[in-house]
């Protein structure tokens, strides 16, 4: 069977058609444009963060594909600050729809990048209220009054947290209140079920070096449920990850930084350990004293609620522990040492004490206060 032979001027349509169907990269004139476009556009922030005190708006383009001649798709990494809360730029991952009208490229949408969660304004317009010491952003459907409860609490907790870490922070929170416990989710990127009952949760990067990320989110379903008092842990908890955030790393063990900001949420407070660890005393007077310290996975979310709540008392008891026996001072110091030192020396230099001795006379103290049969008792 002998070739098909084109006439040359099909080879070159033919071309054009199979790259025009795949969608063509823009030549460099158009490229430019585009850029120059998404630049014009990153000038003025979104209408639903009027109010908002954010500075330093801007897209890092990292690709431009042309979907036809009109057309072109962006994908960018947003960078903006948060003006007076921000150490460095914030950041986020964003897809921006382009078309080319009267010879012009504008932007017609602006949305997270497929896989990115979104962010706050993309939930609709954002309300911003100033505590002295916290920023609160409420997301569609929250009151002004709801919204100003939360800063004051925020601003309770503020100095709360820094009583209890006198380590250098900025002193100063961004608070996130959702319409509700789904947009909730949808902001962090996991499923609804994984916050249902909590009040609030916080995120951010840890390590050394500027966290811009830090930001309360709270749970307004959760919260809401709260008594005045378990606002004030809720947030004082989560202000101390805040915090203690730049001396937390991947060696700091998570028993430890849970407990150091349920300690400080508590610090201060007449709560007994029957109040505050009701799900470990039930364990306890079962003869169910833990044969160690908290592991890391027992602190998932959507999880079994009632060995998580055990894992956080007892995380919390650890280190009310280690602050009676060995000092506040002792406790800050195993802290900063756990974030830089691997565990075992951090342990030795900070309390002269190794894990085997600290669990042994952390399940000591869970008897004594919890009021279980002896340790090691049938």
């Amino acid at each position: 069977m002998s070739p098909v032979r084109l006439p040359p001027r099909v080879l070159p349509l033919l071309l054009c058609v199979l790259l025009a169907g795949c969608g063509a990269p823009p030549d460099g004139a158009a490229e430019r444009e585009v850029r120059r476009a998404v630049a014009d556009w990153s000038r003025v922030p979104p209408d639903g963060l009027a109010g908002v005190p954010v500075e330093d708006w801007s897209y890092r383009v990292s690709s431009v594909r042309r979907d036809g001649g009109d057309r072109a798709l962006v994908r960018a990494e947003l960078r903006y600050r948060l003006a007076g809360y921000d150490a460095a730029p914030d950041g986020s991952a964003r897809e921006l729809e382009l078309a080319r009208d009267a010879g012009a490229w504008r932007v017609r949408a602006d949305r997270p990048a497929p896989g990115a969660p979104p962010q706050l304004w993309d939930q609709g317009p954002v309300t911003a209220v100033r505590g002295a010491r916290a920023l609160v952003l409420g997301g569609a459907g929250q009151s002004a009054g709801t919204l100003s409860g939360i800063a004051a609490e925020a601003d309770r907790a503020v100095p709360a947290a820094g009583a209890a870490w006198p380590g250098p922070w900025a002193g100063r929170v961004v608070v996130l209140v959702p319409g509700s416990l789904e947009r909730m989710a949808e902001l962090l990127g996991r499923p609804a079920d994984a916050y249902r009952g909590l009040g609030a949760v916080t995120t951010g990067r840890a390590g050394t070096g500027p966290s811009p990320a830090d930001r309360v989110v709270i749970n307004p379903e959760g919260y809401a449920e709260l008594s005045e008092a378990g606002r004030r842990v809720v947030l004082t908890h989560e202000v101390t990850h805040v915090a203690t955030r730049a001396a937390t790393s991947a060696t700091t063990p998570l028993w430890l930084s849970e407990g150091f900001a349920d300690w400080a949420a508590y610090r201060g407070t007449p709560t007994t350990a029957e109040q505050a660890a009701p799900a470990l005393a039930r364990a306890v007077r079962r003869g169910e004293v833990p044969g160690e310290l908290p592991r890391a996975e027992a602190f998932d979310f959507g999880g079994d609620s009632e060995p998580m709540a055990r894992a956080y008392e007892g995380a919390w008891l650890a280190c009310r522990l280690i602050a009676r026996r060995w000092g506040e001072e002792a406790l800050v110091d195993l802290y900063g040492r756990a974030g830089r030192q691997a565990w075992p020396a951090a342990l030795s230099d900070a309390l002269g004490v190794d894990e085997a001795e600290l669990t042994r006379a952390w399940r000591q103290e869970l008897h004594a206060e919890l009021g279980g049969r002896p340790v090691g008792a049938r």
